[in-house]
């Protein structure tokens, strides 16, 4: 008899007509109330339209005809409805190319961030001299050699030079002396770097340190021993900016964008607790 008073009672509160008011209204709401959509609306817009249309016409040189711009649109929707569906079931986690292509994209965004107007020649010249061995012409070097092939016997090659030398003191000319040898005789104004394609790093080397004007040697080459004579050398030298101008500006704005990078990174880095959990003992590691 008590418990049914109770309940009674209970019936008649008002908080407990309200329960069950907010119940039945959210019940209902579920029922009657559209779903939402908006997630499964896809807007192509004139301009996506415009910009399918001419890159068509790049790719192809000639405009897309009504069917073909029909087909371009088609190919959005599908593949809009195909990313759509793979994102709602979670295909894009943990898939390497997904990760690196995303990664690449914030990249461009973080290059973008610092990005002004272009350097002017005060920045490019400064950059220019700060990084003086990227841009510098290498030495030049003229120069006359007398070959001696080096597969001959040591002694053999030291009594054909001390010929040679005194040829030279009798007043003989070099292209008359030597051996035969498919390297140039002479060389006018070639760079050092191209020495030491042809002659080897170690004859090039020598050609640097050489007195101009006088018989030196023999110097040893990939090849044989050489007699030779430096009759001009030009050292190495920055060239004027307006000569390397657009080397200089791409070098400057590749550096640009690895700095903006960097700092992106380390900006965002500082956001996160990075932990790195220590990796077992191999004995510990379960075999399978």
């Amino acid at each position: 008899m008590r418990v049914k008073s109770r309940l009674r009672a209970l019936l008649r509160e008002p908080i407990l007509h309200f329960l069950l008011i907010g119940v039945a209204l959210f019940l209902a709401y579920g029922r009657l109330a559209p779903a939402d959509k908006s997630g499964e609306r896809i807007v192509v817009t004139r301009a996506m339209v415009d910009n399918m249309a001419r890159e068509y016409q790049t790719r192809w040189s000639r405009p897309a005809s009504e069917q073909e711009l029909a087909q371009l649109v088609d190919g959005y929707v599908r593949d809009e409805i195909l990313y759509r569906e793979g994102l709602a079931l979670g295909l894009e986690r943990d898939d390497p190319v997904i990760k690196r292509r995303v990664r690449q994209k914030l990249e461009i965004m973080s290059e973008e961030r610092l990005a002004r107007a272009a350097p002017d020649d005060t920045e490019l010249s400064t950059y220019m001299t700060q990084n003086a061995a990227s841009f510098a012409r290498p030495a030049m070097v003229s120069f006359e050699q007398i070959f001696f092939d080096g597969s001959r016997p040591v002694a053999e090659v030291e009594r054909a030079v001390a010929a040679v030398r005194a040829a030279l003191a009798r007043g003989a000319g070099p292209a008359t002396l030597g051996q035969p040898t498919l390297l140039p005789r002479s060389a006018d104004q070639l760079s050092i770097d191209l020495v030491a394609r042809d002659f080897g790093t170690a004859f090039a080397e020598q050609l640097v340190k050489l007195p101009e004007g006088v018989w030196t040697g023999p110097i040893a080459s990939g090849l044989g021993a050489h007699l030779v004579r430096v009759t001009a050398r030009t050292p190495a030298a920055l060239p004027p900016l307006d000569a390397v101008r657009p080397q200089v500006a791409r070098e400057w704005e590749n550096e640009r964008r690895e700095r903006s990078r960097t700092e992106s990174y380390r900006q965002l880095r500082g956001r996160y607790d990075v932990v790195i959990e220590p990796r077992l003992p191999q004995a510990a590691v379960p075999q399978p």
